[in-house]
């Protein structure tokens, strides 16, 4: 299946290291090269600022996602193509996913780590069967994907990981079908 849309979640900070950033540019530039929708959580500082505007200097089509509580907090992004705010973190993840073609991660805090897991989970679940990308910025994943090998290792896990996630160092190695 061909990607139209990709769900990027990723911090609304942007981390000690410019390379963060950098990879979010790349990201969003890439994705309006491929004419690929950014599905995002719309926000306009940190990563997620870097990220949509890269798409939209591109002239990439970008779609914001905000609960009306993060708003004020995540400053809503002003120039998107569209934006939803909704009523809670809920229904934001679930239109982030219905949206999608595709998820990818970035660097990210909690809210990312939460995102990821929901998305993988579900996949595990075949409530969806959706392609999800990791991008490895500087070994930032390093940890969990042990982590997450471990669970494997252990026989915590009913699929390989290698089967759900497609990890890469850097945006510049994403193929996307």
């Amino acid at each position: 299946m061909k990607i139209k849309s990709l769900t990027v979640f990723c911090g609304s900070k942007t981390g000690n290291d410019p390379i963060y950033c950098q990879h979010a540019e790349t990201l969003g530039k890439l994705l309006a090269q491929k004419n690929i929708t950014l599905v995002y959580g719309g926000g306009n500082k940190g990563m997620m600022g870097s990220l949509a505007n890269a798409a939209l200097d591109n002239g990439g089509k970008v779609i914001g996602i905000m609960p009306k509580m993060l708003a004020g907090l995540e400053h809503a992004h002003g120039s998107l193509t569209e934006m939803f705010e909704v009523e809670d973190m809920h229904s934001r993840k679930k239109m982030l996913y219905e949206k999608c073609d595709a998820a990818l991660i970035l660097a990210g805090g909690y809210g990312t780590m939460d995102e990821f897991f929901e998305m993988l989970t579900w996949n595990q679940l075949n409530i969806h069967n959706k392609k999800i990308y990791v991008v490895n910025t500087t070994g930032f994943y390093d940890h969990l994907i042990a982590f997450m090998d471990r669970m494997e290792e252990e026989n915590f896990l009913y699929h390989k990981i290698v089967d759900r996630l497609v990890i890469v160092s850097s945006p510049d190695e994403l193929e996307f079908e």
